[in-house]
């Protein structure tokens, strides 16, 4: 036992030392990195093992000022009129940047987040995915002319905003960059993004390795709190366009900070997302795909397959196969490439345990998980189980709030009004899943359900072309889609008098 922790730890040591040495976790302003203004640091910790990795630059106020001015200038000065073909030249060679030290990044991600290597290599690959989609996309997007008449000529282009703010989440530092970044630089904005501050180390790399490819001052990252720079870049008077990922407590302070200056806002918030599966589905594959639905990422996103909607008379077959591949899942250090490794940081670990205590006293039933690993090789870090609750009841917290843990809920339904009820007696509507072999009822059954993506024996179905965003308090606005471009730019309309031809 002891030799294994000894060795978990000289692996994380190890990996830390590697992935920080000779970089400076600073601030990156004007295409240059930079201690803060009040010269403060913070430190992310590694929850694998509970060890800080490096020391990282915290911004405020000042530092956010100074990143607004440098955006500023660069859109000026060239970015906002350079054509979308020239910009996506340069966005898909500092994209090519990425892909050359993709290892690096990965490791990255993976040392501040806690997710397996293989999974935040996917992710970061992913998240380039877009970057070139909206890259190639922008080129291709057009003014309109509409009919007015003989007498008038009127067009429409689209400009964009001039500088705009990400307020990135923790759980896909690239991945969430990639959605919201590439569609800012591509449609003609410059970037303030300001990372979680639990995981801006990928973030600030991905930055510093634009250097000499983006003009300086077109991405610049503050690193640091919510509270501080979240809520600089959110209220900002010269930020003109903001798009934040995160809880909907947090969006709602988000969206009244932007409020003061009537800044346009994105918000991709929570999800409590129904996995509905109906009596004629393929039994098996919709079970082993509701245990990667729940449990990819440990939970820890807002599009997590959580709500799974069972029929009744499928139900006990459906069990032997779904909790079989939840007990497959090895848990252990991310490093190796275990199916699931820590929560991200030991707060949220706290609030995941106290969602499994009030599910219990609400009366569920845990078939499976519900606590730590009994393990000492990992108590270390910010582990727990895969948990899965039975006799879950719709109207229970549990069944009704956002736990983003791995933590999942099986509920009953007996017809297909039934379930639709369930599905959407949330006040989220991000995404959900429809198991079913009959084509009618897949597309009445996504019609019906008030999510903005609708998956069909799958689930994670978001590539570059198709829109993401939420229904009700799921959030406003689109990305990933074409629909992201025009979240980054607004629309002018030109009209000119025409006088009647003489000679």
């Amino acid at each position: 036992m002891e030799e294994y922790t000894d060795t978990l730890k000289a692996n994380h040591e190890s990996a830390i030392e590697n992935a920080t040495d000779g970089v400076t976790f600073g601030i990156v302003i004007g295409g240059e990195t930079h201690q803060s203004a009040a010269e403060e640091t913070f430190r992310p910790t590694d929850p694998a093992v509970g060890a800080p990795i490096a020391d990282v630059a915290r911004g405020r106020d000042a530092d956010v000022d100074a990143a607004v001015a440098a955006a500023t200038t660069a859109y000026a000065e060239g970015w906002g009129d350079m054509t979308p073909l020239k910009r996506g030249d340069a966005i898909r060679e500092w994209t090519a940047a990425l892909r050359d030290n993709l290892d690096e990044l990965a490791l990255l991600e993976t040392l501040e987040v806690g997710k397996p290597l293989s999974a935040a290599r996917a992710d970061i690959e992913t998240g380039l995915d877009f970057f070139e989609y909206y890259a190639s996309a922008a080129v291709g997007e057009e003014g309109s002319v509409p009919p007015v008449g003989d007498d008038s000529f009127a067009y429409v282009n689209r400009e964009s905003y001039g500088v705009t703010g990400q307020i990135l989440p923790w759980n896909y530092p690239i991945l969430l960059m990639g959605w919201k970044v590439g569609a800012a630089l591509a449609t003609g904005n410059t970037s303030v993004t300001k990372p979680a501050e639990q995981a801006p180390l990928a973030v600030i790399r991905a930055a510093q390795l634009a250097q000499g490819i983006l003009p300086d001052g077109v991405l610049n990252v503050v690193p640091g709190f919510g509270d501080e720079a979240g809520a600089s870049v959110a209220s900002h008077d010269d930020i003109r366009k903001v798009s934040f990922t995160g809880s909907v407590p947090v969006g709602q302070e988000v969206m009244r900070a932007a409020s003061d200056d009537v800044t346009p806002v994105t918000l991709e918030l929570g999800g409590k997302n129904p996995f509905v599966v109906f009596p004629d589905a393929d039994v098996e594959a919709a079970a082993q795909t509701a245990a990667v639905a729940g449990l990819y990422n440990n939970g820890q996103s807002c599009d997590s397959g959580t709500r799974l909607l069972v029929h009744q008379g499928i139900k006990d077959e459906f069990l032997d196969y779904y909790l079989d591949a939840v007990e497959d899942r090895t848990i252990g250090d991310p490093l190796q490439d275990a199916n699931q490794g820590p929560l991200c940081y030991s707060t949220h670990r706290d609030k995941v345990e106290q969602y499994v205590e009030l599910g219990e006293k609400e009366g569920a039933t845990i078939l499976t998980g519900g606590s730590r690993p009994d393990d000492t090789e990992l108590d270390d870090g910010y582990y727990f189980e895969p948990t899965v609750f039975d006799d879950v009841d719709p109207e229970m917290r549990i069944a009704q709030e956002e736990v983003f843990g791995p933590v999942q809920f099986v509920l009953e339904f007996s017809t297909y009004e039934e379930a639709i009820e369930i599905a959407n007696d949330v006040t989220y509507g991000l995404t959900a899943g429809v198991f079913t072999r009959n084509a009618s009822r897949a597309h009445r059954a996504a019609a019906d359900i008030a999510a903005g993506s609708i998956w069909v024996n799958q689930y994670f179905g978001t590539v570059p072309g198709t829109p993401f965003g939420g229904f009700k308090q799921s959030g406003i606005g689109r990305e990933c889609g074409k629909e992201a471009l025009t979240e980054y730019t607004q629309s002018k309309s030109v009209h000119l008098a025409l006088d009647d031809p003489t000679l």
